[in-house]
């Protein structure tokens, strides 16, 4: 491709979109997407989990990753997070002019990668090029198909008083480490976003457990959010220990520093689960075993009491209600 930067008649839908759509298809060839029809067309049968997302993230490139790899490990992670095995995805840019072909270049080659660590394949997709100022450089919209394996059930609403609450591993990193990218901020201890899929992670936990009760990734409002979505759809109090979250050192000290709280941080790479109480030393062991999970932890309990409300044992041994905030406590950031 000759342009250095894209432009609206990229979006034409005549040579010049013919040619754009070239630069970047090697990078996500497969038979199905090859075909270059409107549709895709394939087999499956049994449960289905469905999933849609977009992603908006400035900057585009950050420590860890970037919107490419975010975009596809979101749809990923939030199939997996129904029990499904991921398979397929769409794939649609609405690109602003102006957009650097480079950056082009690398987001796909990076959507490349996740999906190939993830074993997923992008079989349909879609480019739309708009005016400057229409897109904050580029918006990604993904859709993704996953296959829920036989007897598996995992819901928000299936926590269970006695069950275990465990979490993969550090929160906080994503919302940090794209802030401090965004903000210039310098730490001693850098903070990279913990973007990755964890349709594997997952699929070991279920290997140990096939009655995991909730799974969550912990996006936007953070592990707050996510304990009190569990506990309000289940009708369920949930008790965490604050010593017992896995926090960075350097993500607590930048929310001491900014006044922010890690709970409510957002994450790209972790998950929240809630496990039977018999079942959870084995689901953790398995997870500790797994690169997504190796500082897994388990950080409370689900409880009778004070249901639809999750409550902290704070560090000083007082009780403070965890809450869903009002408002975002930063920017977009995915």
């Amino acid at each position: 491709m000759n342009a250095k930067k894209i432009l609206l008649a990229h979006g034409s839908g005549g040579k010049m979109s013919q040619e754009l759509i070239r630069s970047f298809l090697p990078d996500l060839a497969n038979p199905l997407l090859d075909k270059l029809e409107d549709a895709a067309v394939f087999e499956a049968s049994g449960r289905l989990a469905f999933t849609t997302d977009s992603y908006t993230v400035q900057p585009r490139f950050f420590p860890g990753g970037d919107i490419g790899r975010l975009a596809v490990c979101g749809t990923v992670n939030d199939l997996a997070m129904s029990g499904a095995v991921p398979r397929y995805l769409s794939l649609a840019f609405i690109i602003e002019e102006g957009l650097p072909v480079e950056d082009l270049q690398k987001i796909t080659a990076s959507i490349k990668a996740a999906a190939a660590e993830a074993g997923v394949s992008i079989v349909t997709g879609d480019t739309k090029v708009v005016n400057q100022g229409g897109a904050d450089g580029i918006f990604i919209n993904t859709a993704g198909i996953g296959l829920v394996p036989e007897g598996v059930d995992i819901s928000a609403a299936n926590a269970r008083p006695g069950d275990a609450v465990i979490v993969s591993g550090s929160i906080g990193d994503h919302g940090i480490a794209v802030m401090s990218q965004r903000e210039g901020l310098r730490f001693s201890t850098p903070v990279p976003s913990d973007c990755a899929p964890l349709n594997g992670l997952v699929a070991a936990m279920l290997a140990a457990c096939r009655d995991i009760r909730c799974l969550r990734d912990p996006t936007r409002g953070g592990l707050g959010t996510t304990l009190n979505d569990f506990a309000a759809q289940s009708g369920v109090g949930i008790r965490i220990e604050e010593t017992s979250v896995p926090v960075q050192p350097a993500v607590r000290a930048a929310c001491e520093l900014l006044g922010l709280d890690q709970l409510y941080i957002a994450n790209e790479g972790k998950l929240a689960a809630v496990v039977p109480p018999e079942h959870a030393d084995i689901v953790l062991a398995t997870m500790r075993r797994h690169r997504y999970g190796k500082d897994a932890a388990i950080i409370g309990r689900v409880t009778r009491e004070h249901p639809g409300r999750v409550v902290m044992t704070t560090a000083l041994g007082a009780s403070r209600i965890i809450d869903v905030p009002a408002g975002e406590l930063l920017p977009r950031i995915c």
